[in-house]
């Protein structure tokens, strides 16, 4: 490509732009890039860190590089080794810093020996140096973040305490029951929950952590300290050099700027008043803004260049970038449901043909520790490319099948791609492949109009434990719930109905239900009118 397209972050957004693109990329960390969302695994011993190196760009990464100044006159980025970098299009991928609580003891950019966030390869390494069998470790913020740290250094023999503020563990994503259920798994693993505590300080010797002090005075020794409150966006760069910055970087659909030279994706943008902090968002993100740079490159540069962002194209690993969840046995619950305010099968509210609204975007709380953005294990299921038919029947078409009396396919039992085998977390997925571009005028332009994601979590122990949410997880007045439970099984499952559409739902335990659920809430898709409610949970469309 002639123009110059300059990427500042080497994070999962930049990455994987500079997989798609030919690109200058400037990689603030020493460390090729790689797979955040699995750091729990490296921390706990799972993965070597480069099992998790995410697959290799078009052109070299400038690591440990890191820009200080945009002069957008001049359009150069200056970094902090004096050197200069010019561009056409500059694309900020800059990602987002740990929330640091405000703690006595806590003050500064210096941390005290022991305290470390939990946000880069290299506070996994620092972790995996202090931890070993009995060293006392207290981990403030019992998000998803929080969690899957504790579940990594019980893991490694750690005694480990789970602090968190709010009522409940994952409270944003979980509703009471379910967080129960994975209080009382983690709680297996060794780890004692404290809920409604909230930590007031730090106490320290000689420069290193002794004790976590909370609120109700009571103390906690400790020799290490995990602080997973949440990330905000990185945005000083792009404020310092005047472009529109809110929460995130504020770009429009094509993820441009105040500036029409600069782009923002990934952590550190804001697109319809929302900051994703997810994987999935970040990856669509910098699949739609190759699409829109590629567009805007003179036809006859353009050969070579990567194409197609499609559902094939954006393959990744199991627990955090985007991919299919494994076909888990196909077993029936035998469980009881439990139906809100009306029994199975009663006839919805609204039409398939109407125009209800779409169900509301994911409420953010700016005190909550999620809602500052942490990165979330997660992986969204891409829809199908128009004009093309799924290789998994959508939820709708599941369950009209199951009443013509067939058997559906399993959502989870997804065929394979034209890519070949299913990534899974340990082999992270292969660069898109290169394909010649669109003739003119035979595609739309690309647009992105924001992600739908689940959040997605695999807890290890002697019961290993997956769990599964998206949308609203708790019910308002008036609409439909149904949950099915089986406490032997430590299996849970509820999905809420507004309407003719699927708003929330929370799996934990048996996943088999989660493909053509997560689809049908994506795709905002109107549910079947003569279907029992009953069958969105069931992943045989309840004809066993």
């Amino acid at each position: 490509m002639s123009t110059r397209i300059v990427v500042v972050g080497g994070g999962t957004a930049g990455a994987r732009l500079a997989q798609r693109l030919p690109v200058t990329l400037l990689g603030e960390e020493p460390h090729a890039p790689y797979n955040r969302v699995l750091l729990a695994d490296v921390l706990a011993g799972r993965y070597a860190p480069e099992v998790i190196a995410l697959p290799g760009t078009r052109e070299p990464v400038r690591l440990g590089v890191r820009a200080v100044r945009i002069d957008r006159a001049a359009r150069t980025v200056e970094c902090a080794d004096g050197s200069l970098v010019g561009y056409d299009r500059l694309v900020l991928a800059t990602g987002s810093n740990p929330v640091l609580p405000p703690l006595r003891g806590l003050r500064g950019a210096a941390l005290p020996a022991g305290v470390h966030p939990f946000r880069t390869l290299d506070d996994c390494l620092s972790l995996r140096a202090l931890v070993r069998p009995g060293v006392r470790a207290v981990v403030i913020g019992g998000g998803l973040l929080g969690v899957s740290a504790a579940r990594a250094l019980a893991a490694l023999g750690a005694d480990v305490v789970l602090t968190q503020q709010g009522e409940r563990l994952m409270e944003r994503q979980l509703d009471a029951q379910a967080s129960a259920l994975l209080r009382s798994h983690v709680e297996a693993l060794g780890v004692e929950v404290h809920t409604e505590c909230r930590v007031s300080g730090l106490r320290q010797r000689d420069g290193a952590v002794t004790a976590v002090e909370l609120a109700d005075g009571y103390v906690l020794d400790t020799q290490v300290v995990v602080l997973a409150c949440g990330v905000r966006p990185r945005v000083a760069l792009a404020r310092e050099a005047g472009l529109s910055v809110a929460t995130g970087i504020v770009v429009d659909d094509e993820l441009r700027t105040s500036d029409p030279h600069i782009h923002a994706i990934g952590d550190c943008a804001e697109h319809g008043g929302r900051v994703y902090g997810l994987a999935g968002p970040a990856l669509e993100q910098a699949d739609v803004l190759a699409d829109v740079l590629l567009a805007e490159t003179p036809a006859p540069a353009r050969t070579g260049a990567l194409t197609g962002a499609s559902a094939e194209a954006r393959a990744g690993t199991r627990d955090g970038a985007l991919g299919d969840a494994p076909a888990p046995a196909r077993t029936r619950d035998g469980a009881h449901p439990r139906v809100g305010n009306r029994p199975a099968g009663a006839g919805r509210v609204g039409t398939r043909d109407g125009a209800p609204g779409r169900a509301p975007a994911l409420r953010t709380d700016p005190h909550h520790e999620d809602a500052a953005h942490p990165v979330r294990a997660q992986a969204r299921e891409p829809l199908a490319p128009a004009g093309r038919g799924s290789a998994v029947p959508t939820l709708p078409q599941a369950l009209g099948f199951a009443r013509a009396g067939g058997t559906p396919l399993a959502p989870a039992e997804r065929m394979p791609t034209a890519g070949g085998a299913q990534p899974t977390a340990a082999t992270p997925a292969p660069a898109p492949a290169e394909a010649q571009p669109a003739s003119a005028g035979s595609a739309p332009a690309a647009r992105y109009t924001g992600t739908r994601a689940l959040t997605r979590l695999t807890l290890g122990g002697a019961r290993p434990l997956d769990l599964a949410a998206f949308g609203e997880v708790t019910a308002q007045p008036g609409d439909d719930v149904v949950q099915l439970a089986d406490a032997t099984r430590a299996a849970y499952r509820k999905v809420v109905v507004r309407g003719d559409r699927l708003v929330g739902g929370v799996l934990l335990g048996d996943l088999a239900a989660v493909g053509a659920l997560a689809r049908a809430w994506e795709g905002d898709e109107a549910l079947p009118d003569a279907a029992p409610l009953l069958h969105l949970l069931t992943h045989d469309g309840g004809s066993s």
